[in-house]
C-alpha cells in the first residue's frame, strides 16, 4: 500500500509538471504567430506603479521588426548577447566564465543570460531568485528557441524590454528619451538605449554619468561587429 501510495504521488507530481511545461509550451507557439499584449515582468511593475498610483499605466506601442533601427537591433545584441545569431538560446561559455568570477568573489557579481533566456524570464516569470526558476526559465528558453526564429525572439524581445519608469518597448523607449520612433534612432542613441538595458529605471531622460558614457563607447564599438538574423 505504501509503494502504491508512493507510486500515486508520483505520478501526480509528473502530471503536474507536465501540465505546466505544456501550458508553456502553447502559450510560445501561440506568441510565434501573435503578438504577447502584456508580459508577466510587465504586469509585476504595473502593479508595482499602482501601489503609489492607482491610475498609473505602462507606456507601450508594438512596431514590427522592419520598423525598428538596425542600429539598436546592433547596439543590444553587441550589449546583451553578442553570439545571439550562434548560439541555441545558452552561452555556455559565458555561463563557465560568470561561475568562475563568482566563485572568486564568493557572491553573484556576473551573470550570463542570452536575450532567448531573459525573453523566457521577462514573458513568463517572476523576479525571484531561484533554482526552480532557473530550471524553468532554462525550460522555456529551449521552447523559445525550438519553435521561434531569431528574429522573432529578438522582436519580441525589443517589444517587452524595458527602457525606463513604465517604458516598455523600442517605440516606447525611442520616443520617450529621444522624441524620436525606433525606425530613426541613430547609432549613438540605439547604443545608450542597449547601455541602460540593466537598470533602465536608473536613468531619465538626458541623464548621464562617467560610467554609462563609457559604457556606451563600448556598445558602438562593438556595433559593426554584431550579427542580426
Amino acid at each position: 500500500m505504501a509503494w502504491r501510495g508512493l507510486y500515486t504521488l508520483v505520478a501526480a507530481l509528473v502530471l503536474a509538471v507536465a501540465t505546466v511545461q505544456a501550458w508553456y509550451f502553447a502559450h510560445v507557439l501561440w506568441w510565434n504567430m501573435h503578438d504577447p499584449a502584456q508580459t508577466a515582468f510587465m504586469r509585476a511593475r504595473l502593479e508595482s506603479l499602482r501601489e503609489r498610483d492607482v491610475k498609473a499605466t505602462l507606456i507601450q506601442r508594438w512596431v514590427r521588426y522592419d520598423r525598428i533601427s538596425a542600429q539598436l537591433k546592433r547596439a543590444v545584441v553587441a550589449a546583451e548577447d553578442a553570439k545571439f545569431v550562434g548560439h541555441e538560446g545558452f552561452d555556455w561559455e559565458a555561463i563557465q566564465k560568470a561561475i568562475q568570477r563568482n566563485e572568486r568573489r564568493r557572491a553573484v557579481v556576473a551573470g550570463a543570460s542570452t536575450i532567448s533566456q531573459q525573453l523566457a524570464k521577462n514573458l513568463f516569470l517572476s523576479g525571484e531568485r531561484s533554482w526552480l526558476r532557473k530550471g524553468q526559465e532554462a525550460a522555456i528558453t529551449a521552447m523559445l528557441e525550438a519553435v521561434m526564429s531569431k528574429r522573432r525572439i529578438l522582436e519580441i524581445y525589443l517589444n517587452v524590454a524595458e527602457w525606463g519608469e513604465g517604458v516598455f518597448g523600442a517605440e516606447a523607449a525611442a520616443r520617450h528619451h529621444f522624441g524620436v520612433s525606433a525606425a530613426e534612432l541613430n547609432a549613438e542613441q540605439a547604443a545608450w538605449l542597449a547601455a541602460i538595458l540593466p537598470s533602465p529605471r536608473r536613468y531619465a531622460r538626458g541623464r548621464t554619468s562617467a560610467y554609462l558614457q563609457g559604457r556606451v563607447q563600448t556598445i558602438l564599438a562593438r556595433m559593426p561587429a554584431a550579427k542580426l538574423p
